[in-house]
């Protein structure tokens, strides 16, 4: 709180003489924010409209008695400091108003203008601590259930690691943008490091110890995107049955990864040029601007030029993200990268299961040298895991590597029904290059499943994989048995 601005708090100051209201303007007008209330009633009214963080009020006054106002006024504004001003020693009430809540300081008139200004300050100070520690409090909560909501494996590091300069490059932009609070802009294409590029940026920081919030901007549509990262309030459209926090606000101090935003509505746009520009959100249906500290990351793919050239985005917003781009070259013009990312993703493969592979013959790794890799790393990883499943020795060889264009399998006896029309399928026509992937899989733990005559144990021995290993195969396949 030592950089509180005291003037950002409002204070009401009520009486029944405007002489003493007049007094107190003179001395602390310069020094905070100040409102007005002549006698009880007026004070009440105001306190239905405005957030007062302290209200000093006259102990007599003709209406209503001050602590009696201070009283009704805890239960509208529960943080509001009560100060009460009185030239009365009367104890007895003194001690029951303080007991109650109501009232955390009392001073007696005349009251010295010096003593009472460092009064306002800790009042203020002590207003601000309890609004920040339920605001923290809150923020914990909402991003316990983001994380519960949220399936993603730990951040992996090893993934941007590599000998090519260009991912050396990469690592040595991530390290000059981390100790900053500037927007990053991350270019690439699908399947890059977009993402462990984003938590290096955090982690790298000072706000490591803070939330990172991912959004997943293709995973909500229209209007939901800008509810989702704005948040809302009640009634504000149907089905808004409560106000809700967004996450820019559940990011707060922290970083925001906004995966993919390639199509932002004009209002989303607005707000989030009003976050790069003055740390405010407004929620959806609300009006008073919410301050947030957040440093936002954007993936777009493959570029901003691409994505964001055409008409409809604010040309601000386009400056704003643009501030410190990081492109992320395809991994086909890092060969260099190819042979440690993909010792890597055996390493991270073996420690999940022990009686997986652990090396990659030279055939294996000259071979992965001489593909293109259009999915980038993520399919490097696929294929290196897939390849760890159907090695059946602690070393990979090239024929356990499945790429893009798969032959039709060798068959030795026929397939069962399900395995036929498998094979069919995966040869035929062009499709996403996963989707492929996947399907040779799914062929060979077919074959298997038929070689082993529907036993998973015997299988799981034949692969020489863990059952558990084998069934986390089938069920993401979608194998039934």
């Amino acid at each position: 709180m030592r950089d509180l601005d005291y003037r950002k708090f409002d204070i009401l100051v009520v009486d029944d003489e405007e002489d003493n209201l007049d007094a107190f303007r003179f001395s602390f007008r310069r020094s905070f924010t100040l409102h007005y209330a002549l006698g009880a009633h007026a004070a009440l009214e105001k306190i239905q409209t405005h957030d007062f963080a302290v209200i000093v009020s006259d102990q007599r006054m003709p209406q209503m008695s001050g602590i009696e106002l201070l009283e009704r006024a805890k239960q509208v504004r529960p943080d509001a400091v009560g100060i009460l001003l009185t030239a009365y020693a009367d104890l007895d009430v003194l001690i029951h108003a303080v007991n109650s809540g109501a009232v955390e300081r009392y001073i007696q008139k005349p009251w010295d203008s010096k003593e009472l200004s460092v009064i306002l300050r800790q009042a203020i100070s002590s207003f601000a601590t309890v609004r920040e520690n339920r605001r923290l409090r809150e923020q914990l909560s909402l991003y316990t259930g983001y994380l519960e909501r949220e399936q993603r494996d730990p951040i992996d590091f090893g993934e941007i690691t590599g000998k090519s300069a260009l991912i050396k490059e990469v690592a040595a932009r991530i390290d000059e943008v981390s100790r900053t609070t500037s927007p990053v802009l991350i270019e690439g294409e699908t399947g890059s490091e977009k993402e462990v590029v984003a938590r290096a940026v955090h982690v790298g920081s000072p706000r490591e110890e803070m939330p990172f919030v991912k959004v997943t901007c293709a995973a909500f549509r229209g209007e939901a995107l800008e509810r989702e990262l704005f948040g809302y309030m009640r009634g504000s459209f149907e089905g808004a049955f409560n106000d809700r926090a967004g996450r820019f606000e559940l990011a707060h101090r922290g970083t925001i990864f906004l995966d993919e935003p390639t199509n932002l509505p004009p209002s989303a746009q607005a707000r989030l040029l009003r976050v790069l520009t003055d740390g405010e959100v407004e929620r959806v249906g609300g009006t008073e601007p919410i301050a947030v500290d957040v440093r936002v990351v954007i993936a777009l793919t493959p570029s901003l030029a691409e994505t964001w050239g055409a008409e409809g985005v604010l040309p601000e917003l386009v400056s704003k993200v643009s501030v410190f781009p990081i492109h992320i070259a395809p991994l086909r013009d890092r060969k260099d990268d190819i042979v440690p990312l993909a010792e890597h993703f055996l390493r991270k493969y073996a420690r999940r299961n022990p009686r997986a592979a652990t090396k990659l013959s030279a055939d294996a790794l000259t071979k992965l040298v001489g593909y293109d890799f259009p999915g980038n790393v993520r399919e490097l990883e696929n294929v290196v895991e897939r390849a760890a499943i159907l090695s059946r020795s602690d070393t990979i060889s090239a024929e356990h590597l499945a790429f893009a264009t798969p032959k039709p399998p060798v068959r030795t006896k026929p397939l069962a029904p399900a395995a036929e029309s498998v094979v069919i399928d995966a040869v035929a026509g062009p499709r996403d290059l996963d989707e492929r992937l996947e399907d040779m899989e799914r062929t060979e733990l077919m074959l298997a499943l038929a070689r082993a005559g529907g036993n998973k144990a015997e299988m799981a021995r034949q692969l020489g994989i863990q059952r558990t290993t084998l069934y986390y195969r089938l069920k993401k396949l979608g194998i039934e048995t």
